[in-house]
């Protein structure tokens, strides 16, 4: 389920996991744009996935809301600023790292590159890997976070055991621009040929804009994912594009890859 900005909730062998959880109606200067998530729905994961320190994808707040002993999986270098403010079960991680997650079943998380600023922003002086993350269980999942598009990212689906199903991959901002460390719905779009996965559902659209933001650019909260899916359409035709607006769930069949 697509809960709004990089917040994806991940269903697999009966495991939850909730990825950069950002659950509140306003972050610093920026406002959601779209119906608040119900508690229930993010209620107790297994595991929460951090890729990087920003304070859209790491948001205290938010994170108390799931309790200060769930179990966090972070990059190496954020375990501190966790620690310090009462969580309790925090693993560091760089990429390459494995690590395993239990619930109803059990999952293997590998860390990966990502290529984003690591620095806590405004004021902490805080710096930490950024990372993405790849899921494998009886589905194999690629959650991106922040990240603009390298070329090692076909090595991320070429292991032929566990193919990509799903990547979660952004195509836009919070702003009007989008600075270094981004893809727009053209790099993405690049970013689903070289990952070649099953099913690529855009991410980082449509949740946040700045207090105060001119109502027409409110009006095109919905144009990234739209053209992520006509570029894709180009590029990458074997790639089932679903768009999932906040709010929203799907669910994978057993069906072949192609």
């Amino acid at each position: 389920m697509f809960l709004g900005h990089a917040t994806v909730l991940i269903e697999c062998d009966g495991v939850r996991l909730l990825t950069d959880p950002l659950l509140r109606g306003r972050v610093a200067h920026l406002r959601r744009q779209v119906p608040p998530v119900e508690e229930s729905v993010f209620a107790r994961p297994d595991a929460v996935l951090i890729s990087h320190l920003h304070r859209d994808h790491l948001d205290l707040a938010s994170l108390r809301l799931l309790g200060l002993d769930t179990s966090l999986l972070v990059p190496l270098g954020a375990g501190e600023l966790l620690r310090r403010r009462g969580f309790t079960d925090v693993t560091e991680l760089s990429a390459g790292e494995v690590t395993g997650i239990a619930g109803a079943g059990a999952l293997a998380v590998t860390a990966v590159q990502a290529r984003h600023d690591g620095r806590r922003r405004p004021g902490a002086g805080l710096r930490a890997e950024t990372l993405g993350y790849v899921i494998r269980g009886r589905r194999t999942v690629y959650f991106a976070g922040d990240t603009e598009l390298f070329d090692g990212m076909s090595d991320l689906g070429s292991d032929p055991a566990s193919e990509l199903d799903v990547a979660l991959l952004p195509v836009a901002g919070w702003g009007p621009t989008l600075g270094p460390g981004h893809m727009d719905p053209l790099d993405a779009a690049h970013a689903a040929r070289l990952l070649a996965p099953r099913i690529a559902i855009p991410i980082h659209w449509g949740t946040l804009q700045p207090i105060g933001a001119a109502r027409g650019r409110r009006r095109r909260l919905g144009d990234p994912p739209r053209l992520f899916a006509e570029h894709v359409a180009r590029l990458a035709p074997s790639v089932e594009v679903r768009i999932l607006n906040p709010g929203q769930e799907t669910t994978l069949t057993d069906r072949s890859r192609r």
